[in-house]
């Protein structure tokens, strides 16, 4: 029984290594085109299920592709309702594993043609000079190898067949939830679907498990996959969790379905192997059921994508999210532009504070990194493009001219903050660089420069005296750092990155300013009004 249990070990661990070199090798011989293929044929929701299922058929790893896409969705590469393709398309595409082992791991004698191939990879990895056919012989080799851990996994699960009927020792009405939880658990151990099923299908073919036992895991591993997507977003972006979130529902949805209907099914499969007139076992009948209930879940959930993305989009909402989310622009004062003035206003008001709240921390907070103000910068530009998009949208026809005035001047404010915003990385640079060039002849040009930025800022109007006096520094500190450059004072890459991001700061500066001139329609109307009386007056 001891000698059995390490045998079991010792499959699963060939398999697992198998499997690790398979993935790895595949994904390092076509990685350029399997990335390439997640970036663009993922346009819609069908065309991503379509590469999911594709990429995992080949990888033969779901993880992997989910974890990519997980990537992809956190760098803003993708869209939740494309990413959610994908990952259902994963689902579907892992289910080649159970085709593999059922059609050529119980078919004939596995070391046959496993020990030829097992040395034509290595040979491959070993004599290969280009990287790409080294990758290949890893893949062969693996692939080789997944085949002699499932005749191990196999051999030895036969030896405990012996007396031993799975219902009879669990008994029927516990059976089916303890095999879920025993998938379950495989797939989250082993952190390898492929593994867990492939300890199923050698149970199955061993007649360790029933058919419907069997089945049961399979669900459960099913549902033990989601498990790596869980883990990944841990410390992820709010998109990627919901995500993940998605990937968990799907394969509960797709789990709970499968369950109730598993007599159907299980019915069905064997009405098709009988019709088709297949050699059936009970690994070829587990590969159907595993592919059935997964098409029959992207069938169900495909056509709800995009309702099914916007209820995960309220979820995990980041404070960034908020903010790029207009609370006062109503479709419904589209066709009474006097009346949207008013909205506009207060989202320019919110638009202003977020700007200046980006510009703030990159002045104020140490060692503060580049990617950590890209999600407020993203929720400044997107509520500058609601702002610009709802003003293009008013009726034109019947808009007074004073509310044609007050209109261009919000259009052209968000232009000035819209520029800041794309600026706002240089400011950050620009004193992290300072840092380096703080030497006597600079450090208190830089710190009096930084001053002057804190103040303009920090003014909710436009100040003339305090920009031209950053013109003046900025002058100081070009000529400079040119000079300390030219006497070797200062590495010309340094100085030549400063003096870059100095420049885009004098930038930021200028469109700052001129954005602080905004004003809200009510102050313009009433400075219209009381310059017209006192024209009446006189």
């Amino acid at each position: 029984m001891t000698a059995t249990v390490f045998q079991i070990l010792g499959g699963l661990a060939l398999f697992l290594l198998a499997m690790e070199m398979m993935t790895n090798g595949l994904k390092s011989a076509a990685g350029h085109q399997l990335r390439h293929m997640l970036g663009h044929w993922t346009r819609s929701p069908l065309r991503g299920f379509g590469a999911g299922v594709l990429i995992t058929g080949i990888v033969q790893s779901s993880s992997a592709v989910t974890v990519a896409t997980i990537g992809f969705v956190n760098a803003g590469l993708l869209s939740l309702s494309h990413s959610l393709g994908v990952v259902f398309g994963a689902n579907v595409g892992t289910t080649m594993t159970g085709w593999l082992v059922s059609f050529v791991g119980f078919g004939f004698k596995i070391e046959a043609f496993a020990m030829p191939l097992l040395a034509a990879g290595v040979a491959l990895k070993l004599l290969a000079r280009s990287q790409r056919n080294q990758s290949l012989g890893e893949a062969l080799a693996g692939f080789a190898l997944f085949f002699l851990g499932l005749s191990v996994l196999k051999d030895s699960l036969g030896q405990l067949t012996v007396g031993l009927d799975s219902a009879e020792f669990l008994g029927q009405a516990i059976a089916l939830p303890l095999f879920v939880l025993f998938g379950f658990l495989a797939t989250v151990l082993t952190q390898s679907s492929s593994a867990a099923l492939a300890i199923i299908l050698s149970a199955a073919a061993s007649s360790l498990l029933s058919l419907e036992d069997a089945a049961a895991a399979v669900i459960g591993a099913n549902l033990g996959t989601t498990s790596t997507a869980a883990i990944a977003v841990l410390k992820a972006t709010a998109n990627a969790r919901r995500l993940a979130l998605g990937h968990v529902m799907f394969n509960l949805v797709t789990g709970a379905i499968a369950i109730l209907i598993l007599p159907l099914m299980l019915w069905l499969i064997a009405w098709l192997t009988d019709w088709l007139d297949l050699d059936t076992n009970a690994a070829l009948s587990l590969a159907i059921f595993h592919t059935l209930f997964n098409l029959l879940g992207a069938a169900i959930m495909l056509p709800l994508l995009k309702p099914f993305a916007r209820i995960l989009g309220r979820m995990f909402r980041s404070k960034e999210e908020d903010n790029a989310e207009p609370r006062f622009l109503d479709d419904t004062l589209i066709n009474t532009p006097e009346l949207a003035v008013g909205a506009v206003d207060q989202e320019m008001k919110r638009l202003i504070g977020l700007t200046r709240g980006l510009l703030r921390a990159c002045l104020d907070r140490e060692d503060l990194a580049p990617e950590k103000i890209r999600a407020t910068m993203e929720a400044a530009q997107s509520l500058n493009s609601a702002i610009t998009e709802y003003i293009s949208r008013l009726r034109a026809e019947k808009m007074l001219p004073a509310t044609v005035d007050t209109l261009t001047l919000s259009i052209r404010t968000c232009r000035y903050l819209a520029e800041a915003t794309e600026l706002a990385p240089a400011l950050l640079r620009l004193r992290q660089s300072g840092k380096l060039v703080q030497t006597a002849p600079l450090k208190g040009e830089m710190d009096t420069y930084t001053n002057l930025l804190r103040e303009l800022v920090a003014s909710e109007v436009g100040l003339p005296e305090i920009f031209g006096e950053t013109e003046k520094i900025y002058h100081i500190l070009k000529s400079r750092m040119l000079a300390m450059i030219v006497k070797r004072e200062l590495p010309s890459v340094v100085g030549e990155r400063t003096l870059d991001d100095l420049s885009s700061v004098r930038r930021l500066c200028d469109q700052w300013t001129k954005s602080l001139d905004w004003r809200p329609s009510s102050e313009l109307l009433n400075g219209d009004s009381q310059a017209e009386s006192s024209v009446n007056r006189t």
